[in-house]
Order: structure tokens, then C-alpha cells, then sequence
């Protein structure tokens, strides 16, 4: 008999002679071994066998009917177009990656085409899956199994494969730039202060052209406005603006003139130090952020307010909750881009230890693995997890914890998993129910309009029914409204 994914009875791999391979036997040889004319290495009818030469190609080695493995469509772990998972881009400034292009992101433990698996750069290559070696720790029960793996004794803790379905995660990415501002050809800071000297002076002020300069420059080219304001003038541009300006639209272009580190800084500041601690703002920041965009808001926040940020935040939140803000503000989150999958594995039996299967919830194991790992591998364990337990990573947080933790572990998740996504819920949230958080909807609009602005409109558009270029219209009004709209950069 054959099996689904082996050669053919018969012998493997088929061949006519016995052993020593005979004429027309295993390997197909020319003048026998070692290979003879043509040297080293073995050329045309050698070994193995291959129509592309080596590495393997399209249907790796050796050949396979369909069917075989690795795994095909519907196999482990689940497969979606661009790899698994995907994460929409992030550019240079405001938590992406080095500009200049996009940074993709993507796990899966075959490589298209056939290739060999990959994990660490000089790790071991995942395994097929399986359990767990060892047993459970003592008072707990046994952990969920892999496929191939004995049923759960505790149908509460169901095995790992089988009944969980996957989970939909990132959508494919798009390659390309993703913002929806981008550079003006031929912009000079010395020219555009003219127009905006020009725009304020005199009587009445002219939003029209403020709106068109600031909302058709990037932060690079609206920054060097500051200075060049000074250098011409002699005066302050914010002092300028401010006493022109009026309410959010102040608000918003103040915004927009400063560097992204010191926005961010002086977001946290008010976060902080604001009529109540504004923890989903704290949360935001901080988990959306690179390592060096982080370590640059703590050193402009230590310069402009003479303490440093982790002692604000510790004078100002407590429990759990403090000891995650503190984590994620020392900008020291592993940013590999491999994904180890027995590492992820591993790190969701972690999180299942630590809450579901236990008696109380062990906070500093999430704490451990939220703030430290990189985000690709995160993607990578919070899909293992709903395979392994057969519930969302989220909802787990929320049947564990509660209050400030909560919210702050779930909104981590939520960043890391799919950024975009939780962008978009961010902006709906500031703009439903009565009154609008205009604090939330312009940061969320001037950091993201370089990075992931396109991303946002689309996943916003597909959940709550209608483009955010009309959610900002039917919510705001006057210049505040064309500004956020120059940001938003059309509508879907």
C-alpha cells in the first residue's frame, strides 16, 4: 500500500536494478561515482535528479505528488496570501521602519516555492508539529495538546488541533509607500514662511493658505519652517500662530510643526499630568513606537520637563498596569524579524499557563512576553495560541484581567496584531457618540498620515461602513475640518 504524501510503493525512490544501484538505478549516473567528465559538481543526469539544478525548485525536493508535504492548502498552520501573518507597513518616523521603503513582515515556516524552513539565523528548522515535552506543573492540569497528540483529558482544554479555527489577522500588505502626505517637489522653508508671514500679517488672518502650505508639506519639510520663521523674522512661529489661531485648528497646526519625538513627548506630558491619567494614550504611544523613536522622547521629555518619563509614569499610575507602561517606555522590545515558530509555541503554552489554566492570573508572565518580543513573533504567538486553546488571545486577557491592566494588555495585543486596525478603531472611537476627542482624532491624524494613513482609510471603510473621510467631514467643521481632511488624503 501507499500513503498521501510518500513515492509510490515500489521502492523508494524507484529504480531498476538492486542494490548497488544498477544501470537506470539510484542516482541516475553517467560514468558512475564519482562523476566523471565535467568534474565537480555533478553536471547534467546527476545527482539528484533535477530539471532547475540546485536549490530545489518549485516543488522542492524530492518531488512529490500533490498532496505531500509540506502541508498544502489547508494544511498547518494556515495560510494566506503574502505569508503568515501580515502586517500592514510602517515608513521611517512615527513607529515605522527605516525609510526609504517599506518594511514587510511575514512568518511562515515554508518558504514560497518549496524552500527549506526557516527559523533564528543559524537556529533549528521548525519541526513538524507536536506536544509539549514534560509535564504539567504540579495543581495544574495537563496543557492542551498538538495535532497527532492524545485527546485533552479535560474537555475544557481542547486539543490543538481540530475544532479552533484560524483567526484572521493582517490582511495582505501592499508594497509601496502607504502615507497620504507625501514630499512637495521643490519645497524651500525660506519660501513657505513668506507665505505664512504673509498669511498672518495684517488684519485677519488667511486659514486658506495655512491650510494648503501646512497640509501639502511632510513633517521634514513643515519642521525647518520653525527655524526659518526665527531666522527671517525674529519671531517665534508658534507664538505667531497661536495668537492667529483659534480652538482644534490651533491646535492641529501647532501639531504638525514639530518633530514626532516631541509631539509624542508632550502627548505623554498630558497624558500624564492632564485633568486624569489618559492610560489609552500612554498605551498608544508607547506600544505603536520603535525602540529608537521611544529612546528619543524619553531624552527630549527628560530635556523639556526635568524629570525623566518612566518617573512620571510611576508617580502617576500603579499595580500591573505601571509595570507595563514602564516596560514598554525602555525602548527595548527584541525587533528581529525572524520568527522562530517553536519559540512561539512555546511562549503561547506560556500565556496559557499564566492565565487560563491556573488559578488567578500570573500578570508579569504577559508582561514578560507583550513588552520584550519582537512583534513578529507576537503575530506569530497570539495565532498559535487561538490554535492551541481555541480562543482569541484578547478575549482571554479580558476573561483574566480587568481594569487598567486589562485595557492596556488588550490594547498592546490589538497594536501589535494588526496596526492599522486598531488605528481605525481609535479614530471611530474619537468621533462616536456625543462629542469628539479632538486631542485623540489629531494625534492619531498627524502621526499615522506619513505611515500607514492609506491602511487606516481602507480598514475603516470595511468595518464601520463608510470612508473616515466622511466620518471627519460629519464630525468636524470650519479650517479644523479641511486640515484633518488634507491629512486624511481623500476619500474611499
Amino acid at each position: 500500500m501507499s500513503y498521501p504524501g510518500y513515492p509510490p510503493s515500489g521502492g523508494y525512490p524507484p529504480q531498476a536494478g538492486g542494490y548497488p544501484p544498477q544501470a537506470g538505478g539510484y542516482p541516475p549516473q553517467a560514468g558512475g561515482y564519482p562523476p566523471q567528465a565535467g568534474g565537480y559538481p555533478p553536471q547534467a543526469s546527476g545527482y539528484p535528479p533535477q530539471a532547475g539544478g540546485y536549490p530545489p525548485q518549485a516543488a522542492g525536493y524530492p518531488p512529490q505528488p500533490a498532496g505531500g508535504y509540506p502541508p498544502q492548502a489547508g494544511g498547518y498552520p494556515p495560510q494566506q496570501a503574502g505569508g503568515y501573518p501580515s502586517i500592514p507597513p510602517a515608513q521611517g518616523g512615527w513607529g515605522g521602519a527605516p525609510a526609504g521603503g517599506m518594511l514587510i513582515t511575514s512568518f511562515s515556516p515554508f518558504q514560497p516555492g518549496g524552500g527549506m524552513p526557516q527559523g533564528y539565523p543559524g537556529g533549528p528548522a521548525p519541526c513538524p508539529p507536536q506536544g509539549y515535552p514534560g509535564g504539567p506543573a504540579p495543581g495544574q492540569q495537563p496543557m492542551p495538546g498538538y495535532p497527532g497528540g492524545a485527546p485533552a483529558p479535560n474537555p475544557s482544554m481542547p486539543g490543538y488541533g481540530g475544532g479552533a479555527p484560524a483567526t484572521p489577522h493582517s490582511p495582505a500588505i501592499n508594497r509601496g509607500y502607504r502615507g497620504a502626505i507625501k514630499d512637495h517637489p521643490g519645497a524651500d522653508p525660506l519660501r513657505d514662511v513668506e507665505v505664512l508671514r504673509k498669511a498672518m500679517k495684517g488684519f485677519g488672518t488667511d486659514e486658506s493658505a495655512i491650510i494648503e502650505l501646512l497640509g501639502s508639506r511632510t513633517s521634514k519639510q513643515r519642521v525647518p519652517m520653525v527655524a526659518a520663521y526665527k531666522t527671517t523674522y525674529g519671531k517665534d512661529l508658534f507664538h505667531d500662530l497661536k495668537s492667529e489661531l483659534t480652538g482644534s485648528f490651533e491646535k492641529l497646526a501647532i501639531a504638525m510643526l514639530q518633530t514626532p519625538a516631541k509631539f509624542d513627548a508632550s502627548e505623554l506630558k498630558e497624558a500624564i499630568s492632564g485633568a486624569g491619567t489618559d492610560e489609552a494614550c500612554l498605551i498608544e504611544i508607547l506600544s505603536s513606537r520603535s525602540n529608537a523613536e521611544i529612546r528619543e522622547i524619553n531624552q527630549i521629555y527628560k530635556h523639556e520637563y526635568g524629570k525623566t518619563l518612566e518617573d512620571s509614569i510611576s508617580n502617576d499610575t500603579s499595580g500591573h498596569f505601571r509595570r507595563l507602561l514602564v516596560s514598554l517606555c525602555q525602548g527595548n522590545r527584541d525587533e528581529r524579524e525572524q520568527v522562530d515558530i517553536n519559540m512561539a509555541k512555546q511562549d503561547a503554552q506560556k500565556l496559557y499557563a499564566a492565565g487560563e489554566n491556573k488559578v488567578g492570573t500570573d500578570e508579569s508572565q504577559f508582561n514578560a512576553i507583550l513588552c520584550a518580543r519582537s512583534k513578529p513573533h507576537l503575530r506569530a504567538v497570539f495565532h498559535e495560541y487561538q490554535q492551541m486553546c481555541g480562543r482569541d488571545i484578547v478575549k482571554s486577557i479580558c476573561r483574566e484581567m480587568s481594569g487598567d491592566v486589562e485595557d492596556g494588555m488588550v490594547a498592546v495585543v490589538k497594536c501589535i496584531r494588526n496596526t492599522p486596525e486598531y488605528f481605525a478603531e481609535r479614530l471611530h472611537k474619537a468621533m462616536a457618540g456625543a462629542g469628539t476627542k479632538d486631542r485623540t482624532l489629531i494625534r492619531v491624524m498627524v502621526t499615522r498620515s506619513e505611515v500607514d494613513m492609506l491602511d487606516i482609510r481602507q480598514v475603516y471603510q470595511q468595518t464601520y461602513g463608510k470612508s473616515l473621510y466622511t466620518a471627519i467631514s460629519g464630525d468636524t467643521s470650519g479650517d479644523y475640518k479641511k486640515m484633518l481632511l488634507k491629512l486624511c488624503g481623500g476619500s474611499d
